[in-house]
């Protein structure tokens, strides 16, 4: 009996985890980023990406309800797991995940820092180079990083917008990026 009431719990997380993190992967794969801003579609590009939309939801949880804590842990795990799942599709052997896996963690934790940085510090120069480096450090000069902060920080304010009610029954939204870049032009 009691049983049970733990696993309906589960139950209805799980599907509140798999609803906003269906919406953060929705969000990471606009083919705006790819096709318009020279944003590498590629493993390590989706990547980013992604790391990008998980971030702007677990900054605008943090602090909130513990429930949310909760939710916005299971997210984060989701990703992980769903990093996992991509390396080893990629053909990486069980014995270099562990090593992979702490890696991009790292790096992970690392945009967090600097992301949230310049976004507390509203400073839009500092968020463009700290994308430029991430998304392209393949590129001394990344012109469209301007864009991509544009679009984040408009992320940022959208979700503020959001109750955590929403975030709680499984709702999130995030803007259209050719939406965002068309009113950044006009």
């Amino acid at each position: 009996m009691i049983l049970s009431l733990f696993s309906r719990k589960a139950k209805a997380n799980e599907a509140i985890t798999t609803a906003l993190y269906d919406a953060i992967v929705a969000a990471a794969r606009q083919p705006y980023f790819y096709s318009d801003i020279d944003v590498p579609d590629s493993p390590l590009g989706r990547y980013e990406m992604l790391s990008l939309h998980v971030f702007l939801f677990m900054r605008r949880i943090k602090g909130r309800t513990p429930a949310l804590k909760m939710i916005g842990q299971e997210v984060t795990d989701e990703f992980f797991r769903d990093v996992d799942h991509s390396l080893r599709e990629l053909g990486i052997g069980d014995s270099g995940i562990p090593k992979r896996m702490k890696k991009l963690a790292r790096m992970f934790y690392g945009r967090v820092e600097s992301y949230d940085k310049a976004l507390q510090a509203n400073d839009y120069p500092a968020l463009a180079a700290a994308l430029a480096r991430n998304v392209r450090p393949d590129s001394k000069t990344w012109p469209q990083a301007a864009d991509l902060a544009k679009y984040t920080v408009e992320a940022a304010l959208l979700l503020e917008t959001q109750s955590d009610d929403d975030f709680a029954g499984g709702h999130l939204l995030f803007p259209d990026a050719g939406v965002v870049a068309e009113t950044q032009q006009n």
